[in-house]
Parts: C-alpha cells; sequence; structure tokens
C-alpha cells in the first residue's frame, strides 16, 4: 500500500454519490411528465456513513454479519410526493429542480476540495 492510496480521503467517495444523485435527480426532472415514472433518491448520509465506516476500518467480526453496502444505487430510495399527481406520477418538478440546485453546489464544493488536495501535493512536491 503507497501512501498515495487514500490520497483524497473521503472527498473521493462523497463526489461519486454526489454524481450518482444529480444522475438520479436529472432522471426524475426528464420524467415530470412520465405516467406511473416513481420519483427516486439517493440517500446521502446512508451511503457516506458507509464510506466513513470502511475509512474507520470496520470489518465483519462473524461471517454471519451483513457486508456494507456497495455503491450509491445500494442507497436508492423513493421519495413519497406531498402533492399526489393524478396520473401517478410522484416528481415535484420544483422539488427536484431545487434538490438539483443545491447538489450541484455540493458537487461544486467536494471539487474544491479535491483541487485544494491537488495544490497541496503540488506545492509539497515543489519543496513551498
Amino acid at each position: 500500500m503507497s501512501g498515495f492510496d487514500n490520497i483524497f480521503g473521503i472527498h473521493e467517495k462523497a463526489l461519486l454519490i454526489r454524481e450518482k444523485r444529480l444522475s438520479v435527480l436529472s432522471e426524475n426532472i426528464a420524467n415530470a411528465e412520465t405516467p406511473h415514472y416513481k420519483s427516486r433518491d439517493i440517500d446521502f448520509k446512508a451511503a457516506m456513513s458507509v464510506s466513513s465506516s470502511q475509512y474507520a476500518g470496520l470489518q465483519k467480526t462473524n461471517s454471519s454479519h451483513m457486508g456494507a453496502r456497495g455503491g450509491a444505487a445500494d442507497f436508492e430510495v423513493f421519495r413519497t410526493p406531498i402533492n399526489a399527481s393524478p396520473d401517478a406520477n410522484t416528481v415535484e418538478l420544483h422539488h427536484q429542480q431545487s434538490e438539483f440546485g443545491k447538489e450541484s453546489g455540493r458537487y461544486l464544493a467536494t471539487v474544491q476540495f479535491i483541487e485544494n488536495r491537488v495544490g497541496g501535493i503540488r506545492r509539497a512536491l515543489r519543496g513551498e
């Protein structure tokens, strides 16, 4: 194991989960008029808590214990709408657009953390 294996820490996993969540939210927006479409989301906190436990070195102590969940798709949830649609579509466009905007900002913040880490490594390698 080299010293660069965990160079981005938790931010690498966060970026992948945020990317998947943006994809799911955009699918919801695209299907806002599709009858019987069920709005989905990614439970970011649950996905990150599993990632955090993996970084903490937690392991199964018994072979009958459940393992950690895999990717972000394992944390997909269906959203219950506040206002029911007559065609059974559960997408509330205003909510999806709002969540997409918030998640875009969070995604950019995570990218900025990674860029700062890379910049710090560059400065260290140059001896600054």
